[in-house]
């Protein structure tokens, strides 16, 4: 699969048909789809006709949007008009199809972009793996053996297999992070509440957050500027890329951080040119409250229908929610105030620094099926734990961009590093993603074998 700036401009010169685009893109899903699932359905009928519209555009000598003729697929908590929004849940199939796009779809395809199909995620979002009892798992393109991350795994996924080269998710505590570090591609988190969540089927109100991912960090910022709906200048990027102060957080990051997480960001760190360590206080703190108004909001959403159709819930995910819908207030309100008092500390380290460095995820991709992990010599919960690294942050809503490494002690496996930058600068982040795409750090390989299987790189527990 072409990048996506090279389809647009293409498509706009006129050497390549937006149905020829269209065309590579299902032949390689109907190719490799199967053996990965990242797809719980395609919009052929309409890719086919949004495809044939471009083209038409482009016979009458019209001017092109920005991603004409470029493929994409969205996680399926977005609403696709005519379709039944499904949120990784069964209990969700006989709810009514959505009467319109979701805003963000709206948007992208304003921007020309042509809709293929919803990626299969965790249930209801709640979820690091993307291994859903009803679709099935979305498996790993860089080995077939090991998850894809969550709850965006199969945004992340087809991304990664070259299906599409953008794709939507959404990151509560990590779903777009966790799965970018695990596929090896490139994924934006944006300031909490930059972009509208209208049209996603939600799970937290007070952290959910919409965001794209791209094979390459120039088409991330392409899909950014059509779903921010204000197009920027790339020479904004490149223009702050050069003397940004940078540092790495130390303390909770570095704790839980493996040999290979910190070995990734010790390669970043020394690209960027890194010269301080810092460290949040409060990063366990804000995970903890993270925990407990996932908990909480997302079992007052799901209350009703878990006493009426307990059944047509995954039983880990109904059992967290049944869980959270007993958290007392009080302590929601406590965890509201530690969320404001981190937020409030991770402005002052930004008083002097630009961006900050921290994994993305403990450790490589896990086989499917783990149940625990080994961080350090310590064994963890392998599902609830992928978030250890990205929940302190979410919690507090900065824009971070996560970026592929590929280090020796990972074994063939990429972990992802998270370039952390102050509220509401997305600019600063993907100016640094471009600067290590450069240098040759951060790279998405093209064409994975999505056969190839590792050796594991570290201790890992399995189902039965």
């Amino acid at each position: 699969m072409m990048r996506a700036s090279d389809i647009a401009r293409a498509v706009a010169d006129g050497s390549l048909l937006a149905v020829d685009a269209l065309r590579a893109s299902m032949e390689r899903i109907e190719r490799l789809d199967p053996a990965l699932n990242c797809f719980t359905s395609l919009t052929e009928e309409r890719a086919w006709r949004e495809a044939a519209e471009i083209d038409a555009r482009r016979a009458r000598g019209e001017a092109l949007p920005p991603l004409a003729g470029v493929p994409y697929a969205v996680k399926n908590l977005f609403d696709i008009e005519g379709e039944v929004t499904l949120a990784g849940g069964a209990v969700n199939r006989g709810n009514a199809p959505a009467a319109r796009d979701a805003v963000l779809v709206e948007r992208m395809r304003a921007a020309g972009a042509v809709l293929v199909g919803a990626l299969n995620m965790d249930e209801h979002a709640y979820g690091f793996t993307t291994e859903n009892s009803h679709f099935g798992p979305t498996r790993n393109p860089r080995d077939t053996t090991r998850s894809a991350g969550g709850s965006s795994g199969g945004s992340a996924a087809a991304v990664a297999a070259g299906m599409v080269p953008i794709s939507l998710g959404s990151d509560t505590n990590g779903s777009i992070r966790v799965p970018a570090s695990l596929c090896g591609i490139f994924g934006l988190k944006p300031t909490f509440g930059r972009l509208p969540r209208a049209g996603s089927f939600p799970f937290v109100h007070s952290l959910d957050h919409l965001g794209p991912f791209a094979a390459n960090a120039q088409d991330l910022s392409l899909a950014y500027d059509a779903l921010l709906d204000a197009p920027r200048s790339s020479r904004i990027e490149q223009g702050i890329a050069h003397g940004l102060r940078v540092a790495v957080l130390g303390g909770w990051f570095e704790e839980w951080a493996s040999g290979a997480a910190c070995e990734a960001v010790a390669q970043v760190s020394h690209a960027l040119g890194a010269t301080r360590k810092l460290r949040l206080a409060g990063a366990e703190k804000a995970r903890a409250a993270a925990f407990v108004i996932t908990g909480a909001e997302g079992g007052a959403l799901h209350r009703r229908r878990l006493i009426e159709r307990y059944d047509e819930y995954e039983p880990l995910s109904r059992d967290r929610l049944i869980a959270g819908s007993l958290i007392p207030a009080g302590w929601v309100a406590q965890a509201q105030r530690v969320r404001r008092m981190v937020y409030e500390e991770a402005l002052d380290l930004f008083e002097d620094i630009d961006l900050l460095i921290a994994p993305a995820t403990p450790v490589p991709a896990t086989p499917l099926g783990s149940e625990e992990m080994e961080i350090n010599g310590r064994r963890v919960p392998t599902r609830a734990s992928m978030g250890l690294l990205t929940q302190p942050i979410s919690c507090i809503g900065l824009p971070v961009c996560a970026v592929p490494v590929w280090p020796a002690q990972a074994g063939g496996l990429p972990v992802g590093v998270q370039l952390i930058a102050p509220p509401w600068r997305e600019d600063v982040c993907l100016a640094a993603a471009r600067v290590l795409e450069a240098a040759g750090l951060c790279a998405a390989p093209p064409h994975p074998n999505p056969h190839r299987q590792t050796d594991e790189p570290f201790p890992l527990s399995h189902h039965a």
